[in-house]
């Protein structure tokens, strides 16, 4: 489809001739999001479009009635590339086989609409450029934070402002963890089995507890928001695993919760970007966010912070990000020019950022821990800010909590490692940054 779509004149307005004209569309994958988009397609039809294909493999076991007969089902993927089809939903997820048939589907002239996080974070930038050239639409709306218009937000409706950071939620199998660990105070592993069993958690749930998911879709905002390259392998992922029942407890004291916090900002030639565990004040929007939601935060130089929170998983909230894809799609309008090409000012990515902390300590209790622990921060110049410690546990393991003044990231990481050998540790130290 051209990307400089003619006028015509239609009831005595202009408007481009592809907004008078049907698109047909073809879904590559017949999952959780690519069976909501058909849905929408067959249940509230758009004049602007029709689906006309739809791949899977094991097509006989996909196929459903409530789509038109008219629509043709196959395990052939050719069979869609070959095709008349104007525009290519891409829901299988993954790099491959995604980029190799994006590739083609846009080199066939066939515009594309992809849900894939992994496969804009990682090749978004060269399908951009492939689609520019091949003066075809790429268009990525899904991919980050499902049915939230974000990345709409971020390139259009912040134009105007200099954005300097974006953090948020961006895992609602995290956010439904750590929200039901601070409501029930339950354990992480009961957290992430109910998880399980209400379908808001895979059976090997590691891309999301790891940090891998949320590292994809920071990547995209990043590359959008700030305008500067980042690689999911650029930025520190530390699991959320690591969080504890106690830490909630510990949290509330201070005025804060835990979430899975994903982070990336812009100071003078760096970039530093995280996806972690933090404390959060209660009254934030982020502490705000429960459940499976999501939230972006965008900080612009001049209008502050934006907040964007919605439903960021799930087929229909997501279908929804690909059929207003879609529809832009065939008016004519791209993704393809919100990524830029190369990234002229060379940003450097750190992770280390300096923030306060939050250390939680198990000990063997006996003089002297908190001495030998405040001297080993001391030699790295962190202070410390406050100790809190709750009766009632028994003192062959111990757990207390030290709060830091600001300090970075790999100051503290170093000092913790000097303690690692202590004879009082009864296991590693856990720590977590503190936003304010």
């Amino acid at each position: 489809m051209s990307t400089q779509p003619k006028l015509e004149l239609v009831r005595d307005a202009f408007i481009p001739a592809a907004a008078t004209q049907t698109a047909r569309v073809a879904i590559l994958g017949f999952g959780t999001v690519g069976r909501s988009v058909a849905e929408i397609l067959s249940y509230s039809p758009d004049p602007r479009l029709q689906l006309t294909h739809v791949f899977n493999r094991d097509i006989e076991r996909r196929r459903v009635t409530w789509v038109s007969d008219d629509v043709r089902w196959t395990d052939d993927i050719d069979a869609v590339l070959n095709s008349d089809v104007d525009i290519i939903v891409e829901t299988l997820g993954g790099l491959q086989p995604a980029e190799e048939w994006v590739r083609k589907a846009l080199l066939r002239g066939k515009s594309v609409i992809t849900a894939n996080k992994q496969l804009i974070a990682h090749r978004g930038r060269e399908l951009a450029q492939l689609a520019f050239h091949a003066g075809e639409q790429l268009l990525y709306g899904a991919s980050v934070a499902g049915g939230v218009p974000v990345l709409l937000a971020l390139q259009e409706g912040l134009a105007g402002d200099r954005l300097i950071g974006v953090s948020g939620i961006l895992n609602g199998t995290c956010n439904y963890i750590l929200s039901r660990m601070e409501a029930a105070n339950v354990s992480f592993a009961d957290a992430l089995q109910e998880a399980q069993n209400f379908g808001f958690a895979e059976a090997d749930p590691s891309s999301d507890l790891n940090g891998d998911d949320a590292a994809a879709k920071l990547a995209i905002l990043a590359q959008i928001g700030l305008k500067a390259y980042l690689s999911p392998s650029q930025t520190r992922k530390t699991p959320v695993s690591s969080v504890e029942a106690i830490d909630f407890a510990y949290a509330r004291e201070i005025g804060c919760t835990i979430r899975q916090v994903s982070r990336a900002t812009l100071d003078r030639k760096k970039v530093f970007a995280a996806v972690e565990p933090a404390l959060v004040p209660l009254t934030s929007s982020l502490a705000q966010v429960h459940g499976s939601q999501n939230v972006v935060v965008a900080s612009g130089k001049y209008g502050g912070n934006t907040a964007f929170s919605g439903h960021g998983a799930g087929g229909h909230p997501t279908a929804v990000a690909v059929i207003s894809d879609l529809i832009a799609a065939a008016q004519g309008r791209s993704h393809a020019d919100w990524i830029a090409h190369n990234d002229p000012k060379g940003y450097k990515v750190s992770s280390d950022f300096t923030t306060p902390h939050y250390v939680r300590f198990v000990v063997k209790d006996r003089p002297g821990i908190i001495a030998t622990i405040a001297a080993a921060l001391s030699e790295g110049g962190i202070n410390i800010d406050a100790i809190l410690q709750k009766s009632g546990f028994p003192k062959a393991e111990l757990p207390f909590v030290v709060t830091l003044e600001p300090c970075g990231s790999s100051v503290l990481q170093e000092a913790l490692t000097n303690l690692a050998s202590s004879d009082f540790l009864v296991q590693p130290p856990v720590h977590f940054p503190i936003l304010r």
